[in-house]
């Protein structure tokens, strides 16, 4: 009879180690995933502040290309009227 005693004790002792141990590893598992949430989020900001600026240069950069395309068009037109004078001049 002790045995069955001794041997319930030890299967209930080991029981209730892995119980407390499902416990820590459950703990260990929640503060990862809240440490994880946290850094999706400042992820997530920095893409964002990342797409405005983006957006902001993207427009910057359209407007002096629109500019530099203004500002080359009579330069280029001019250009080219030298071209056929030295070319008429020449024939």
């Amino acid at each position: 009879m002790m045995d069955r005693s001794a041997d319930g004790d030890v299967a209930a002792n080991l029981l209730e180690r892995r119980w407390f141990a499902s416990i820590t590893a459950a703990r260990a598992m929640q503060a990862e995933c809240e440490l994880l949430r946290e850094v999706m989020e400042l992820a997530e900001d920095s893409w964002r502040q990342a797409r405005r600026r983006l957006v902001r240069l993207e427009a910057l950069r359209d407007a002096l290309e629109e500019q530099l395309a203004d500002y080359e068009g009579p330069r280029q037109d001019s250009a080219r009227t030298e071209i056929r004078r030295v070319v008429s001049s020449a024939a």
